[in-house]
């Protein structure tokens, strides 16, 4: 197949999303298929672009056999809900021109937009039917939904606005897909047909990602032993997150678990504040981004994970550190409430708290301190769903398998064969059940 993606984020750039179109890019020129992407430089999480690639702008680049095309963009300092809108609305102007370039030139056979960014995907559905190709919408979180709800944008009549034309957005392409099943049946509820709605979750290098020693160089660095305890946050700290609940934890557990350490990594808008709370406190420990080639000993570095979020955050995202977490082998504690996709998930290989509780969080951090056994069984769960659930190139394979087909077909809808328990274009009345 020939396949364009146009998306916001690409590899370099360190965010869930850029790693998820990276690879499933890669995997596909990997197998043989002919892969374009139309995408922006590299700003997240610092929100500013490397000067080396503001000289580059629609130069294409091969990255990992990919053809790589790079628009410009506006990225602000200090990312506000309206500032935040001009920066995907620059994206979307920017990139129109080499999209409808390479689909008018290169004639792809399936043409690929993912959300975030809504705005610069509608553009690809209509080039798509220009010229004849399958359109594909892959939905990582609801952009719209989250600017919302957590107190991003607040105008009433901009968000009825703004959701009017996402469900249009949705019904212009031939296919939908999203990561979870609680967030399949949220596009069917925003009026996506049914036969339009596909699963497609997020996935794991599993070979990669896998059970290691928690004695690493970490631990070394904060001088930790055996008996010390990790709770680890590694991710985006952003408003979403709700990171202050595990730092007022960290302090609350400081003089009762003097063995039991908060390790929070990586970058974000929240960082700095967080930083001042857990200032003068011994137990709160904070690092950067890690390089790609340490992060399996970061996830081994725990003894168990901590995934926080705002109940405002439920069933907008899945986060996409759960796979990882899985395959690491380590028990998570995340906050979600009871029936979403979030909760569902983790049920079984950890703990669920409800979002916002801190003294549940508190009993929650205090249960997997104190019982290795129970840690051990929730991560030999955790490691066994990854490998059923959330391997890589088992997921792409089969992504690859529907994009054919559907380029192949004279316009008819799959059937769709697969069975519930695929991780992979699954029609929602297959995939999701509803109550």
């Amino acid at each position: 197949m020939r396949v364009l993606l146009v998306g916001i984020n690409y590899a370099p750039d360190l965010i869930g999303v850029a790693k998820y179109n990276a690879e499933l890019c890669e995997s596909l020129a990997a197998d043989g298929h002919e892969v374009r992407v139309i995408t922006a430089p590299p700003y997240y999480p610092a929100w500013k672009i490397p000067p080396a690639f503001k000289s580059s702008y629609f130069r294409p680049r091969d990255v990992g056999g990919v053809r790589v095309t790079r628009a410009p963009i506006y990225v602000p300092g200090h990312p506000s809900g309206a500032k935040r809108l001009v920066h995907h609305s620059s994206f979307a102007l920017t990139s129109a021109a080499p999209v409808l370039f390479e689909a008018l030139s290169w004639r792809p056979d399936v043409m690929i937009a993912v959300a975030p960014s809504l705005m610069s995907a509608a553009f690809v559905s209509f080039v798509a039917r220009r010229v004849g190709a399958k359109s594909w919408l892959h939905v990582q979180d609801f952009e719209v939904d989250a600017a919302f709800d957590l107190g991003l944008l607040r105008n009433h009549s901009l968000r009825k606005w703004m959701l009017r034309t996402e469900a249009a957005i949705l019904k212009s392409f031939d296919r939908v897909s999203t990561i979870s099943e609680a967030m399949l049946l949220r596009l069917v509820i925003k009026g996506l047909a049914p036969n339009k709605a596909l699963e497609v979750r997020n996935w794991i290098d599993t070979s990669t990602v896998c059970p290691g020693s928690r004695m690493t160089k970490y631990r070394r660095q904060l001088n930790l032993g055996e008996g010390d305890i990790v709770a680890l946050y590694s991710g985006t700290m952003s408003n979403k997150q709700g990171l202050d609940l595990v730092i007022e934890a960290a302090v609350r557990l400081e003089q009762s678990h003097p063995n039991v350490h908060f390790i929070l990594t990586g970058e974000g808008p929240h960082k700095t504040r967080l930083e001042q709370m857990g200032a003068g406190h011994s137990n709160v420990h904070f690092f950067g981004l890690q390089p790609n080639e340490s992060f399996n000993e970061l996830m081994a570095t725990a003894d168990f994970h901590l995934i926080p979020q705002k109940a405002e955050a439920a069933d907008l995202v899945l986060p996409s550190k759960l796979g990882a977490i899985f395959a690491s082998a380590r028990p998570v504690i995340a906050m979600a409430e009871e029936g979403t996709g979030l909760s569902v998930e983790v049920t079984g290989a950890g703990l669920v708290i409800p979002p916002g509780d801190l003294s549940a969080l508190e009993v929650a951090i205090c249960q997997l301190s104190e019982s290795p056994a129970l840690r051990r069984r929730y991560g030999d769960e955790g490691r066994k769903r990854a490998l059923e659930r959330w391997d890589r190139w088992t997921i792409v394979r089969r992504w690859a398998e529907v994009m054919a087909g559907e380029s192949n077909s004279s316009g008819k809808e799959e059937s769709g064969s697969a069975g519930a328990n695929d991780n992979v274009a699954l029609p929602v009345e297959d995939a999701v059940r509803v109550p």
